[in-house]
């Protein structure tokens, strides 16, 4: 039921209650009904009741910032934490220390995994540059091309696909 005097109505919405001296916490709960969490909401006041010097800290940048969790809380000032002590289960933390692998450029450039497909399709490594992929895209096209290859028309898909992967990667910033 709503907390509200009279209200016979279902409590749906939670409203902080009165705040207990030393009580470091949003305090207790009432509920209400939406109109009536509506008019707590129009007349609540957070710092009713604070000094000015409460009120002060409390809209400070750093509020809430000044003391340790627990979790980092350390008893009779032990070591810090471990990293084997994370989990870490997107590999958030870990893949910025991992050795650099060979999918990635030299240069430091992202690759999406449709340019990489492209590469694949133009027979190129990840850390070809501008030059490569033109020479390469020249190479193909030679060799496929029915005008350059005696007219031989078996390869027309092969040339979609390399004059697709190569439109698609000559404008990428990657080969800028």
């Amino acid at each position: 039921m709503c907390a509200h005097p009279g209200c016979e109505s279902a409590g749906e919405f939670r409203a902080p209650g009165s705040r207990r001296p030393g009580f470091d916490g949003p305090g207790e709960w009432r509920w209400m009904c939406l109109d009536h969490v509506r008019e707590f909401n129009t007349r609540y006041n957070f710092f009713d009741g604070m000094t000015p010097d409460e009120i002060a800290s409390a809209q400070g940048p750093y509020a809430g910032w000044e003391r340790e969790t627990r979790a980092f809380a350390r008893a009779g000032g032990g070591a810090p934490p471990r990293w084997a002590d994370f989990v870490d289960p997107l590999d958030a933390i870990g893949a910025r220390f991992r050795p650099r692998t060979a999918q990635q450029r030299k240069d430091g450039r992202e690759l999406s995994e449709g340019d990489r497909k492209a590469l694949r399709v133009l027979g190129l490594e990840v850390d070809a540059d501008r030059r490569a992929l033109r020479q390469r895209y020249l190479d193909l096209v030679r060799r496929y091309h029915p005008d350059k290859n005696g007219g031989d028309r078996s390869h027309e898909k092969a040339l979609q696909a390399v004059i697709e992967a190569y439109t698609a990667l000559k404008g990428r910033p990657a080969f800028a």
